[in-house]
């Protein structure tokens, strides 16, 4: 893991801070490009911009929260890592929605056309999760578990690198996104099928991340990601063609 990439006196780069930039700089060029292909106006864009600062707000805020306990609540707010990705969506997708709304764009459309570059931005943060040793899972014995001696919070005990496990499973959602598009789908089909990978994802994962247990053996995310789950499921049935009898 390389958490500082480098230092000018006291100013650190982090690997987190950067690739979360790459990120953004790469979800917002894929929304461009997806808003053509829907032949969406061009300022719907401003969405995207206002969903990434929305988004980084919402994940650094709900995760302060969640962990508040722990640590000082200024510690965790200028922490070199931590970011929910609920609140990041709730963020994220509620600012957007409102930009949305003032530029009198299509909802649904815009969503649909903006869910590959959620996907891959995704990813790419995840990664940076790795980099710096944050969200991990429990620990293994498997040929790929990772120690992250200098982790958020530090660990000498080789762990499930989940971060990688949920990079790798967004980088194939977004690829069958980008699919369905070039297809034609419906976009609610297409948002639906987001939401409910996505969803179940992290309900997988989250089974062997190390987060508190809310309800039996089920975290907060849980619960998130299955109410994401359902919202996506009830999308695509909503979205059936309906055949006369």
């Amino acid at each position: 893991m390389y958490p500082v990439i480098f230092r000018i006196g006291e100013f650190e780069v982090t690997s987190f801070g950067l690739l979360v930039g790459v990120a953004a700089l790469v979800a917002i060029y894929l929304f461009i490009r997806e808003l053509a292909r829907s032949a969406l106006p061009s300022n719907a864009v401003d969405a995207g911009i206002a969903g990434v600062l929305g988004g980084l707000a919402g994940a650094k805020l709900l995760w302060t929260l969640e962990f508040m306990g722990e640590q000082p609540v200024t510690d965790l707010l200028f922490s070199r890592g931590g970011l929910s990705w609920f609140g990041g969506l709730l963020g994220g997708v509620g600012t957007g929605l409102w930009m949305l709304w003032r530029r009198r764009v299509p909802l649904v459309r815009a969503l649909a056309a903006a869910a590959p570059a959620l996907a891959v931005g995704h990813a790419i943060g995840r990664i940076g999760c790795f980099m710096v040793g944050d969200d991990y899972g429990r620990p293994s014995n498997l040929p790929w578990a990772v120690a992250f001696p200098e982790g958020l919070p530090p660990t000498d005990v080789p762990v499930h690198p989940t971060q990688l496990y949920e990079a790798f499973a967004l980088g194939v959602i977004a690829w069958a996104l980008l699919r369905w598009r070039r297809q034609a789908r419906p976009d609610a089909v297409v948002l639906g099928r987001y939401f409910v990978l996505a969803g179940s994802t992290r309900f997988a994962i989250e089974f062997i991340r190390v987060n508190l247990r809310v309800v039996g053996p089920l975290t907060v995310a849980h619960l998130l990601s299955f109410a994401l789950i359902v919202v996506g499921a009830v999308m695509i049935v909503r979205a059936r063609p309906r055949h006369l009898s």
